[in-house]
């Protein structure tokens, strides 16, 4: 599954589109505005001294070109004949008062929300993308885990300890896969190796992922709006193995503190499996042998009928939420698609919970009560992440939505090429080749997933978001 990405004219972009893409950002239930009481206290906020000075290392951020909030900066090293790995994340709990404007505020977003037209940020951009953001060449706070690694790939012990650090370089992931592709020398030269043991750990684990293509709407400098489908790259994933890596032991921490907030997905039910491999008998892909977790990862993504496969998945990793504890530990803990305990410790600029996460783990880590103010909000974390992450999703659909009827306005009337991706009752998501569209629409009797169906673009309505289609 190839990047695809499908234009809207500049013409289209700049009238209705840009005015309804606008509109969505009015309408999403989400506060634009920073109050002026935030932006004072943000502009105002001081940091707290870190405990230990770790600019000597040379630690390297890795995020989507143009990104301002990082969150992240990792240092690799080989250790005899394992590994030294040192994440470190912005030391946001450093410049938030509890209990203050910032805390306030935050707490009512929630998370940051991603629109085409720019983005809703969790706190002022002078926190988010500056004092606090690990930012390269400029010192900054950071909650650094430094984890020891076998040659395997297991962690074999662990820390946590706030630093100051100096990231020397921020990587994007398309520049640094093509340059560990041709086997030059930087920060990101073992990332393949690490990365690839921890999947093979998350293999014998048992674990699951899904990497379904990523559908975003982009804006480029002309102001043209496009939706871009890809797969993950190779090194977004290696990545996100130090992301799990790092939630799989703040969930340790706070289990054996009998305190925290873990990231929960249920295990799939039979009647859940029974219907997936029955679709995956009807894609002429069936799931005879293994795991679900390791069925996926073999998938061929070349394959046109990996695509349906895995929307079929989607329906095993449904479910996941947050669950506060304080006292025993639950005894229900997994995350099932990682098969471990895991919590969200490595965004804290982006996500509200991260900051709690951080700052248990850190007080468990100093044999540090955990702070009050902690424990006592504790409880209302899940229904404000829940309410932010249901924000987030409209916002999202109601994008891709808007701009894919903008893609299709020029074709109304036009008759058209589409693939059957699953059926939904007399009705089926289907995929456009070009322009790159999914959407729902009617399909002749006896259509089956993989299938290409003619189709007519009936009408396309950029300031409702929807399109139309008939036989």
């Amino acid at each position: 599954m190839p990047q695809r990405r499908s234009h809207v004219s500049p013409s289209v972009a700049q009238t209705e589109l840009a005015v309804a893409l606008a509109a969505l950002r009015k309408t999403a239930e989400a506060p634009l505005a920073f109050p002026p009481a935030v932006l004072v206290e943000a502009e105002g906020a001081t940091a707290v001294a870190p405990t230990r000075d770790l600019r000597d290392l040379p630690f390297a951020t890795l995020d989507p070109a143009g990104s301002r909030d990082l969150d992240q900066a990792f240092q690799l090293e080989r250790t005899g004949s394992g590994y030294t790995v040192r994440y470190a994340i912005a030391d946001v709990p450093a410049f938030v008062v509890p209990g203050g404007a910032v805390d306030a505020e935050a707490r009512r977003r929630g998370q940051t929300l991603y629109a085409a037209d720019g983005r809703i940020p969790l706190h002022p951009p002078v926190m988010s993308e500056d004092r606090a953001s690990l930012l390269a060449g400029l010192d900054r706070p950071a909650l650094v885990w430094t984890f020891s690694l076998d040659s395997a790939g297991v962690v074999t012990e662990f820390r946590l300890e706030r630093a100051l650090i100096r990231s020397r370089a921020q990587l994007d992931y398309a520049t640094t896969q093509l340059s560990l592709d041709r086997g030059e020398a930087g920060p990101a030269l073992l990332l393949p190796e690490i990365g690839t043991l921890r999947i093979e750990q998350e293999r014998l684990r048992g674990g699951a992922s899904l990497n379904l293509p990523d559908e975003e709407v982009v804006r480029a400098a002309d102001g043209t709006y496009a939706i871009e489908r890809r797969s993950p790259l190779p090194v977004e994933e290696w990545n996100a193995q130090l992301s799990l890596m790092t939630g799989m032991a703040a969930a340790s921490l706070m289990l054996d503190a009998g305190v925290g907030i873990l990231r929960t997905m249920p295990e799939p039910d039979a009647a859940a499996f029974a219907a997936f491999r029955h679709q995956t008998e009807a894609l002429g892909r069936p799931w005879t042998t293994g795991t679900y977790g390791e069925y996926l990862r073999e998938l061929d993504r070349r394959d046109p009928m990996t695509l349906p496969v895995l929307e079929a998945a989607a329906s095993l990793f449904r479910g996941a939420g947050y669950l506060v504890f304080d006292g025993a530990p639950p005894t229900e803990a997994v995350q099932a698609a990682i098969a471990a305990p895991y919590a969200h410790a490595t965004a804290p600029l982006r996500r509200l919970v991260d900051r709690w996460t951080l700052v248990i783990c850190l007080a468990v880590s100093d044999g540090e009560p955990v702070p009050d103010w902690v424990r006592g909000s504790l409880a209302e974390l899940p229904a404000l992440m829940q309410e932010s992450a249901q924000r987030a999703s409209r916002l999202n659909a109601a994008t891709i939505n808007t701009v894919e009827a903008a893609l299709l306005t020029p074709l109304a009337g036009a008759t058209i090429d589409a693939t059957v991706i699953e059926l939904r009752g007399e009705r089926a998501m289907i995929q456009l080749a070009e322009p790159a569209v999914t959407a729902t629409a009617p399909v002749p009797p006896g259509a089956k997933p993989g299938d290409v169906v003619r189709l007519r673009v009936r009408r396309a309505d950029i300031a409702a978001g929807e399109v139309e289609f008939t036989l």
